[in-house]
């Protein structure tokens, strides 16, 4: 008596392919517009006083970027910043048209989270989950993968010649 039982693995059809190409399509889309609106609400809260104040704890503490002080007001630096932020959500944002523009979008968007993924190292105290920016900062780390998915699906476009899709 044979008590071997073989296993078949379940054999995927083209319309099994089409719907999860699909599923990954809207997946991504959504992905992009959140972060475009991330950017759009963080980047627009950047041109308030109370903004500017509530990250110059951050930025005046980074090796990067605690030089804008010197040359610029607390005001221009978070407004420099919230340009960058309104900027990156529409070169993402323009990926229907232009994978290229929207590459460059997503490179910014990947240059931010890791800069504002440094604070976490350079801010004193902020590794505690008792400071107050800990958590706010930490939500970077998704960000930053989906500024990488993002990068990476619209180079991936381009370089194919699918501009438009």
């Amino acid at each position: 008596m044979n008590t071997h039982v073989e296993a078949r693995a379940p054999v995927a059809s083209a319309g099994d392919f089409a719907r999860s190409a699909t599923i990954e399509t809207i997946g991504t889309n959504v992905l992009r517009y959140a972060l475009v609106l991330i950017f759009v609400l963080f980047g627009s809260l950047k041109f308030s006083a109370a903004e500017a104040a509530a990250i110059k704890p951050l930025v005046s503490n980074s090796p990067f970027m605690s030089w804008m002080y010197a040359i610029l007001s607390d005001q221009a630096v978070s407004a420099v910043i919230g340009t960058t932020e309104l900027i990156a959500a529409a070169l993402i944002a323009v990926r229907p048209f232009s994978a290229r523009v929207s590459a460059i979008g997503s490179a910014i968007a990947v240059a931010t989270f890791a800069t504002t993924l440094s604070f976490l190292f350079t801010t004193p105290g902020a590794l505690s989950p008792m400071h107050p920016a800990h958590g706010f900062l930490l939500k970077d780390i998704v960000l930053l993968g989906a500024a990488v998915a993002l990068f990476a699906e619209s180079v991936r476009a381009a370089a194919s010649g699918m501009e438009r899709r």
